[in-house]
């Protein structure tokens, strides 16, 4: 039921929902109730040098609050830097993460920095970080605990100097009791948790979000597009949303 068409544009800072680059307050916490929590949390924790666990459905913001943290906290002049667990091949991911270097493996013949250096003096998004394998779960616990890491086929560790934010879509006390996720990891991950509403616990902000992309569409394709009547936005209020704001976005 989306009310908008969807896009794409490699200019885009992001891809999450209502992704059009630095976003005022106003619209990323609108007018509900439940978003003053979430309001309340990236205030406390955006200076503060510890992990944080966003969680939420799939289509709630979480991207757009882990960009947001980044842009208040000490670390916002240097990379975000995001790795989408669940697009990496299993194969791929501990390269990707720590790198390697020159002869590692088949195909190496360079030496490659991992997400986790590209980091440094910024913050390493791990968007749904349930998606890791085991084994991979270890070395981040690890990367964790002791500050370091060691590329494939490395000799030496090297210091992590990234904060680390990470989102999940599951609720990882049901992984850890499937045994797909290590609870020592999500002591480690979750030293402070934000939970993101879905869109049907605060409809009163549809009104203020509708109107939000109804001008920027309007602006970029270069077309006036009419406001929505209280009808429509009645309607669009009672919808419940199962993607949430990507599903209002498209």
């Amino acid at each position: 039921m989306g009310i908008l068409a969807s896009h794409n544009d490699d200019n885009l800072k992001s891809d999450s929902s209502l992704g059009f680059g630095v976003l005022p307050d106003a619209l990323v916490f609108g007018q509900s109730e439940v978003m003053r929590a979430v309001r309340q949390k990236v205030e406390k924790v955006a200076g503060a040098n510890v992990p944080v666990l966003i969680r939420g459905e799939s289509g709630t913001g979480k991207e757009v609050i882990a960009r947001l943290i980044h842009a208040r906290s000490p670390w916002g002049s240097g990379p975000f830097v995001k790795v989408n667990c669940p697009a990496i091949p299993g194969t791929l991911v501990e390269s990707e993460l720590f790198g390697y270097q020159q002869g590692a493996f088949t195909g190496a013949h360079g030496t490659k920095p991992g997400r986790v250096e590209m980091a440094k003096h910024g913050t390493l998004f791990l968007d749904e970080i349930a998606e890791l394998e085991p084994g991979l779960q270890a070395k981040l616990l690890q990367l964790l605990q002791d500050g370091q890491f060691c590329p494939v086929g490395g000799q030496e560790d090297k210091q992590i100097d990234a904060r680390v934010v990470c989102a999940t879509n599951r609720n990882l006390e049901d992984e850890i009791r499937k045994g797909s996720f290590r609870q020592d990891l999500l002591y480690r991950i979750n030293v402070v948790s934000i939970h993101m509403p879905t869109l049907r616990e605060r409809a009163a902000d549809i009104p203020l979000m509708c109107d939000s992309l109804r001008q920027r569409y309007s602006e970029r394709f270069g077309r006036v597009a009419r406001p929505f009547s209280a009808r429509k936005l009645e309607m669009l209020q009672r919808y419940h949303w199962p993607g949430n704001i990507r599903e209002l976005e498209i």
